[in-house]
């Protein structure tokens, strides 16, 4: 099944077995996980308690979303605009030069189109109907982040891709000519040419991995994206870890911070970083304007689909970091963001998970036991 993903071979699998980062059978964070950051009393939840249990894992209907094309239509005012798309899909707008990043359009965060974790909130904008971007970007290989039939559409188009390590098998298998894809180990960099854009991949904590035997067989990675006169963090999927504090030093400072907040559980929280966790790391990278991502489409945990975003609304007035939260296809300037925080998604009933969306299993729901399912 095309789906589910290629292995790397010849001169890509050579060039990753001479990482540093390489253990002999997979990739490895290169740092120890710092203390505490798992919950010593949590349990990992089960499949079935995965699939069938918790609360509120979703709302009744969609959520309110704007639709941005009028306003893409004109450059931005400061240079930089960002547009949420859902989940850990980003439009970043660089003085005209358009950047996505994990384009996920897809029905379900799984290989198959009747299984898995099913989307709750439609994409503001038809993947047909996106404009023309400069450059796609795409941290690691889950199933929410990297898309097979979103990949496969925006194959038909003249752009490049920047991934990480081993990632490049899968896209091109998918359609994506070998010369438009350029793969990165962390701290190596990527020069699109136009506009001195310029793409780094960084270091991040987590796994990767679309089947049980591929556990670890491409890299992750955070990457920043910086042009003369703006930069963003884009965390990808991780865990809370020291090295923001280099990536910090290296590649800052930041004008925009995206990190994921949703899809994690205590039992995660070396792998994941949850709204509280996230807090702790825009502090490190220097707090620069805060946008949450990767919540609010897809129930991949047990916790309430709205629980990031209230936690952060709830957390994040005692903190120094400059939060912002707006609606999905809402564009904003992070020069202008604005200081109030609208909730905008309260209000809206919520359901439990119906046993009709996922298959029942009895195995653990860690999602670094269960590459492809809960928590990626």
């Amino acid at each position: 099944m095309k789906s589910l993903g290629y292995r790397a071979h010849g001169a890509r699998l050579e060039r990753m077995r001479a990482s540093p980062l390489w253990t002999g059978t997979g990739f490895r964070n290169a740092y120890p996980i710092l203390p505490d950051l798992r919950d010593p009393n949590a349990t990992t939840p089960s499949l079935t308690e995965f699939y069938f249990g918790g609360h509120r894992r979703r709302p009744a209907q969609p959520l309110p979303t704007l639709d941005p094309r009028e306003v893409w239509r004109r450059r931005p005012n400061t240079g930089l605009r960002t547009t949420w798309l859902g989940h850990s899909t980003v439009l970043l707008e660089f003085d005209g030069i358009r950047v996505l990043t994990d384009p996920v359009w897809g029905a379900r965060a799984s290989p198959v189109p009747l299984l898995g974790p099913k989307r709750f909130q439609p994409m503001p904008v038809p993947l047909d109907a996106m404009p023309d971007v400069d450059l796609v970007l795409i941290s690691h290989d889950h199933y929410d982040h990297l898309d097979y039939p979103t990949i496969r559409a925006l194959a038909r188009r003249t752009v490049p891709f920047v991934t990480s390590l081993g990632v490049g098998a899968h896209l091109e298998a998918w359609g994506v000519p070998s010369a438009r894809i350029t793969e990165l180990e962390w701290w190596e960099s990527y020069e699109l040419g136009t506009g001195g854009l310029r793409v780094t991949a960084a270091p991040s904590q987590h796994f990767s991995g679309r089947t049980l035997n591929t556990r670890n067989s491409t890299l992750w990675s955070s990457f920043v994206v910086r042009t003369e006169r703006h930069a963003v963090f884009f965390s990808g999927d991780t865990g809370l870890t020291n090295e923001y504090a280099e990536i910090r030093e290296r590649l800052g400072p930041f004008d925009l911070v995206m990190l994921e907040v949703g899809g994690w559980d205590p039992a995660w929280g070396d792998m994941h970083l949850g709204p509280r966790h996230a807090l702790k790391a825009v502090e490190l990278l220097g707090n620069g304007v805060f946008l949450p991502v990767h919540w609010g489409t897809f129930s991949l945990a047990m916790h309430a689909w709205d629980e990031p975003a209230e936690t952060l609304l709830e957390l994040g007035a005692a903190s120094a970091a400059r939060l912002v939260m707006p609606m999905m296809g809402a564009p904003f300037e992070p020069a202008a963001a604005p200081e109030r925080i609208v909730p905008w998604w309260r209000d809206v009933a919520c359901v439990d998970l119906p046993s009709s969306d996922s298959p029942v299993g009895r195995r653990s729901a860690d999602p670094a036991a269960t590459p492809g399912t809960p928590g990626h």
